[in-house]
């Protein structure tokens, strides 16, 4: 039913890390131009979304207190 397995001569092990392919692999495919217009076309895509959010979000970041920072409130005023 259930079949012991042989053992690997260490032999076999220890040349297996000596072992070389011959096989060498595909060279990398350089991009092409659209491709490269693509990927040039979401890096500029995404970096106007950040400047944009950031524009937008500046105001509602201002605590309003820049402005009348020196007025003083009515209730200081009244002493």
């Amino acid at each position: 039913m259930f079949r012991r397995r042989e053992a690997v001569p260490f032999s076999f092990v220890a040349e297996s890390e000596r072992f070389r392919s011959n096989v060498t692999p595909p060279p990398a495919a350089r991009a092409t131009v659209p491709e490269l217009l693509g990927r040039s076309l979401v890096g500029l895509t995404v970096v106007a979304g950040l400047v944009g959010s950031l524009l937008l979000g500046l105001p509602a970041l201002d605590s309003g207190q820049s402005a009348g920072h020196g007025k003083q409130s009515t209730a200081s005023q009244g002493r």
